[in-house]
């Protein structure tokens, strides 16, 4: 089956990884498995696998956004004030999240293309946004 000093062994990890000199494989494994999961087994022992490096999305001008401003209910009666159709690098999503949240005087967070806003300020996001040239409207009813 395997041998104790096999690298490709998920189950023994008292050996010396042969690439990184590390005493443990869990450690060398769980840094880039995500980028394997499309590999199951390789029975040739020289093979690496390369991963691609995906190019990063780029940000389009202000102009060419188009985003909505919807009034999230949360439970407990709170509301939340979320900006959709972001298009762009996470870096920009975050840099205009904290432009909103400090206009706005609240707290809330940017991440997976929305922007969250503590409470019911969608007449102030949409005036921040269209005076930073972004094409913002009221959606959501």
């Amino acid at each position: 089956m395997y041998a104790s000093s096999d690298v490709t062994s998920p189950f023994f990890c008292n050996f010396v990884c042969r690439e990184t000199k590390r005493t443990n494989i869990y450690y060398t494994m769980a840094t880039d498995w995500k980028d394997r999961l499309g590999v199951v087994f390789s029975t040739n022992p020289d093979y690496k696998y390369e991963t691609t490096a995906e190019a990063e999305a780029t940000t389009p001008p202000p102009q060419q956004q188009n985003l909505k401003v919807w009034l999230d209910r949360l439970k407990g009666g709170r509301v939340a004030t979320v900006v959709r159709g972001f298009v762009g690098g996470a870096d920009d999503l975050t840099a205009l999240g904290k432009e909103l949240k400090k206009s706005c005087g609240v707290g809330g967070t940017a991440k997976d293309g929305e922007i969250i806003i503590q409470g019911d300020h969608r007449d102030r996001v949409i005036e921040l946004l269209t005076k930073a040239g972004y094409r913002a409207k009221r959606a959501g009813g």
